[in-house]
């Protein structure tokens, strides 16, 4: 639970770096420009948005976490998302590392 937490806290940072790409159009853009080195959908998202996230995630070779809700990755970020790209290499590591993807 505790690195679940870490993550979220991170987020904030990530987010106040400019590190992150919000919204399923651009996230899908970044993903596609291979500038995308993690995508957090949130597991509440509606099945469209996750099969569609999903899906462009795998052809590109893409981690994608379905690890929080819209909620948690929302009041993380300060704004109201279910699609985040971590488009930095360092944050994207430390994610993963925390939540073992």
């Amino acid at each position: 639970m505790e690195n679940r937490q870490k993550v979220l806290q991170s987020l904030g940072l990530a987010r106040r770096a400019g590190k992150l790409t919000t919204g399923i159009d651009l996230v899908i853009d970044q993903v596609r420009l291979g500038k995308a080195c993690l995508v957090f959908c949130a597991n509440d998202a509606g099945q469209s948005t996750k099969k569609k996230i999903t899906d462009k995630c795998n052809s590109y070779n893409v981690t994608c976490s379905l690890e929080f809700t819209r909620d948690e990755l929302s009041a993380a970020i300060g704004s109201k998302r279910s699609i985040i790209a971590v488009t930095d290499a360092g944050f994207a590591k430390k994610f993963k590392q925390l939540l073992t993807l």
